[in-house]
């Protein structure tokens, strides 16, 4: 947290809950809220993926431009701080961030690769006009432009994010298309019937009991 989060009383929000929060509002509050997690094959390909760039340190890339490898990077404006894959410096300063999976333009990688890159022209107060979600799936580097409008969506998600963090609740769960591949299913069970948002580890109130007489 920087010295201005604590002067203005708040939190500075993972950039890495961005976009778990534009995936699914409840995947975010189940891992940055109750801490739960559970490794599936996407995640563990994933972890595999990011070895060769989970070495912190300078260095060059296959273009020959040098790189930094794990650098912190965070922004006082926003209120966020994280971890880049990878920075590139070609002029200015440039996020890669590596997916093992495929990439979804407009995705919520497209939110994290922003917010790396709003951080990165605060830290540098340099010109970042994009940043690179470099896909495994396909071995191909997809730009994203950093416009004003995604600069405003990372802003409200970064909002949104740090009110359900101070809240602490953990939202209802909604069954769809997105449930499918994610790892967190066996602790979220998203097909069970709609309840009252709780914490998953919050004791229930002991039941009423009808006797006969």
């Amino acid at each position: 947290m920087t010295d201005n989060d604590v002067a203005a009383g708040r939190r500075s929000v993972p950039i890495s809950a961005l976009e778990h929060y534009a995936y699914c509002p409840r995947q975010a509050a189940l891992i940055h809220v109750e801490a739960y997690f559970n490794a599936n094959v996407d995640t563990v390909r994933g972890e595999l993926a990011h070895a060769a760039v989970d070495r912190a340190g300078a260095g060059q890339n296959r273009r020959r431009h040098p790189v930094w490898r794990s650098l912190p990077v965070w922004s006082a404006e926003l209120g966020v701080h994280g971890v880049c894959d990878v920075v590139e410096f070609n002029g200015g300063p440039t996020p890669i961030e590596h997916k093992s999976g495929g990439y979804r333009p407009g995705g919520p990688a497209d939110v994290q690769v922003a917010a790396q890159a709003l951080c990165l022209r605060e830290m540098f107060n340099a010109a970042v006009p994009l940043g690179v979600v470099f896909s495994g799936r396909d071995r191909r580097r997809h730009d994203v432009i950093v416009d004003t409008s995604l600069a405003a969506l990372v802003a409200d998600t970064t909002t949104a994010v740090r009110r359900l963090l101070d809240l602490g609740a953990v939202p209802q769960p909604v069954h769809d298309a997105r449930c499918r591949r994610c790892s967190l299913r066996p602790g979220c069970i998203p097909e069970a019937p709609t309840r009252v948002a709780h914490s998953l580890f919050e004791p229930r109130n002991v039941g009423t009991w009808e006797w006969d007489d």
